[in-house]
């Protein structure tokens, strides 16, 4: 008897790993190697002194930290927002809904100068902040403010559909059981929730490491203050040092390898967590 013959869409394993491989290697591993091979045309003494020059280091001191400030703040409220979407129902809320991609389709450039006029000292919030002693523009709060709001999307829209598959059985049976709202949070909500908490905030840290447009206008690019790496990045290469510009960049992708390769490995232990507990659930 014949046997049947499997339809697929797409072509066959071989054909469509090949494309893959291709255009993997054309978009980003290409591109990557560029970095890294022009890098080495500095001798090792040049390189060391590059990218441990004082101004360089405190570049990435802050972007490093205040994307990962960013991306802690957005998985915050993010989940609350992703919670009140989802679990309620209220005046707005498509109005809400469709506001949290705002920062998707907004160009970088107009959300930095939109974000500067706001908190200067005679912007709106800016004026609000002054009395008390609150300088926003202009800082490496400014540089927060910026990477907070481009970052939030990624947050809401990760932890979203999980949270709308998230049965409330759960919840109702381990109140049942007496449970109050933080041990049902805790030992029902969390674990369930935490692999895309991760993911989104690996996302949201992402994109703020890398972020420009919506940055240099709120930062102020104060040389050891509010300076970015992106921003020098783009400084060496206006001064046709193409050499030291990817020097400094082959050390942010190292770095943003490192830290993204820590988050997957939790977000890997998260799953894990969270699989053995649907098994200890349906047993």
């Amino acid at each position: 008897m014949a046997t049947a013959k499997t339809f697929r869409v797409l072509p066959g394993f071989g054909l469509t790993l090949g494309y893959t491989l291709v255009y993997l290697s054309l978009i980003v591993l290409i591109p990557l190697a560029a970095v890294f091979i022009k890098a080495t045309s500095l001798s090792f003494a040049d390189f060391w002194q590059t990218v441990t020059d004082p101004q360089v280091v405190s570049s990435y001191r802050v972007t490093f930290l205040t994307s990962l400030a960013a991306a802690a703040i957005n998985v915050i409220f993010g989940l609350l927002l992703a919670w009140s979407l989802v679990r309620y129902e209220f005046w707005g809320k498509r109005v809400v809904d469709a506001l949290i991609d705002l920062p998707f389709a907004l160009p970088t450039a107009v959300a930095g100068i939109t974000l500067s006029a706001l908190y200067a000292k005679n912007g709106w919030i800016g004026s609000l902040l002054a009395p008390l002693g609150i300088k926003v523009a202009f800082t490496p709060l400014g540089i927060l403010v910026a990477l907070t709001f481009i970052g939030l999307p990624f947050v809401v829209r990760t932890i979203q559909p999980v949270l709308q598959e998230l049965s409330l059985e759960f919840e109702e049976a381990a109140t049942t059981l007496g449970a109050n709202r933080w041990q049902a949070s805790r030992y029902v909500v969390l674990p369930a929730l935490l692999p895309a908490i991760i993911t989104g905030f690996t996302l949201a840290f992402a994109r703020a490491v890398g972020e420009y447009g919506s940055v240099v206008f709120i930062a102020g690019n104060i040389p050891m203050v509010s300076e970015i790496t992106p921003l020098l990045i783009i400084t060496r290469l206006e001064q046709f040092d193409v050499a030291g510009a990817t020097a400094i960049a082959v050390v942010m992708l190292v770095v943003s390898f490192i830290l993204l390769l820590v988050i997957n490995v939790l977000q890997h232990w998260a799953s894990s967590q969270g699989s053995r507990l649907k098994e200890g659930k349906a047993a």
